[in-house]
């Protein structure tokens, strides 16, 4: 089964404005595949996951761009930063010429510092993630980012999913291996964990205590769509402060954790308070924190930050896969009313909370008028973002968004 993604518009879009273009993202999130897919007859493609190819790539870079000349893919481009100067060197060389290079890598922060050295205006930078739940279940989409309007289709039913339905997704998660294919979803989540700590972390933080990191991993899977607590962690773990900051600042990199700001109207106050942290993979979180089936990770304690995480998801999606920037964000004033998301866009905040409901009332969104105390600050439409299959007004400048229409 293949199945379309809203990401290959934007693809072929940059490719044309630009002579390289770095996709960046997890491991087995469908990178080469989408590449593969895309590409012209006449595209060559090469993946540094061969030893010899990597050996050939790092000792004679020139060659190896001589070997494989554009147009191009080369996949898992951060084994080799060798490449980026002769890159450089043939996009010098041929001016005006976009699409010569589509580099692929699972290590994005890894890549940046031969990148701005060597590339810098002369690349573009794409971040992919999984699958969207529109693209799992082939529902209708476009690429616009996720956004509260007035002008969405009130009152138009849609396809109708169960919260059994969204559950299994979320339990699965967004990997098109496991959409896909009939793949034994805890066989791959045990093998993605090894791979990525043997070949990514190892290289990355020279890590010697490989349990001790799975255990870090599982501690703060068990936190996704909760507050970053160091000390907490560190205790749970057994680590000290600084190595756990050095493991998040990993998992980051990695693409496997996104670490959501606070909002406050001064922007150099957004970073005291404490962020939330997200996985964003929800079946990989719920693997690591061993939820052994969609039902009774649907009826655990991890039941309602999970279906948040999985709505922070498919809104970073809409805005990455456009190529688009988000401004996402969370609220929690000194009294501790929190809203799970605000997303800001030209000087206008849109609240949204998530719900684990069919019915939702003025109760799920009674701490949006919090906004209203924050100086300077217009207030666009909010959004509960639930279970009820159509959207529909149920405030005030509020509407009601079913989860799988974001």
């Amino acid at each position: 089964m293949i199945l379309e993604r809203t990401i290959s518009n934007y693809i072929k879009k940059v490719s044309k404005e630009f002579p390289v273009f770095l996709l960046s993202g997890m491991r087995q999130i469908g990178k080469s595949f989408i590449l593969e897919r895309i590409k012209e007859k006449n595209r060559r493609y090469v993946s540094l996951d061969d030893l010899m190819v990597r050996q050939f790539a790092v000792k004679d870079p020139k060659g190896f761009i001589e070997q494989y000349p554009p147009p191009v893919i080369i996949d898992e481009v951060q084994y080799a930063p060798e490449l980026f100067t002769y890159i450089k060197i043939y996009v010098d060389s041929h001016p005006k010429k976009n699409g010569l290079f589509w580099l692929s890598g699972s290590q994005k922060f890894r890549l940046m510092k031969g990148i701005r050295e060597s590339l810098a205006g002369r690349v573009a930078i794409i971040d992919m993630l999984g699958l969207s739940y529109k693209e799992t279940v082939k529902q209708p989409f476009d690429s616009k980012p996720f956004l509260p309007s007035r002008n969405m289709m009130i009152g138009k039913q849609v396809k109708e999913f169960t919260a059994m339905q969204i559950y299994s997704h979320i339990w699965k998660g967004s990997f098109p291996k496991l959409i896909t294919e009939k793949t034994d979803r805890d066989a791959f989540y045990r093998g993605y964990l090894r791979t990525y700590i043997e070949r990514d972390v190892r290289d990355d933080i020279g890590l010697t205590d490989e349990i001790k990191f799975l255990d870090f991993l599982r501690a703060v899977a068990s936190r996704t769509g909760c507050l970053l607590n160091y000390q907490n962690i560190s205790s749970d773990v057994g680590i000290d402060h600084r190595t756990a900051r050095k493991w998040m600042e990993t998992l980051v990199r990695a693409g496997l954790v996104y670490i959501l700001q606070s909002y406050h109207p001064n922007i150099s106050r957004r970073i005291v308070k404490a962020p939330k942290i997200f996985f964003l993979d929800t079946g990989l979180a719920a693997y690591l924190t061993k939820w052994d089936s969609p039902v009774v990770l649907m009826e655990g304690a991890l039941a309602g930050s999970i279906l948040e995480t999985f709505v922070f998801a498919e809104i970073l999606k809409s805005y990455w896969h456009s190529g688009k920037e988000e401004s996402i964000y969370f609220f929690r004033d000194r009294n501790g009313r929190e809203i799970d998301f605000l997303i800001e866009k030209n000087g206008t905040l849109y609240p949204i909370e998530v719900k684990k409901t069919a019915s939702p009332n003025t109760c799920d969104f009674k701490n949006f008028s919090t906004l209203k105390d924050l100086p300077s600050i217009k207030v666009g439409t909010g959004a509960v973002v639930c279970l009820y299959p159509a959207v529909v007004p149920i405030g005030k400048d509020v509407l009601s968004i079913p989860l799988w229409e974001i």
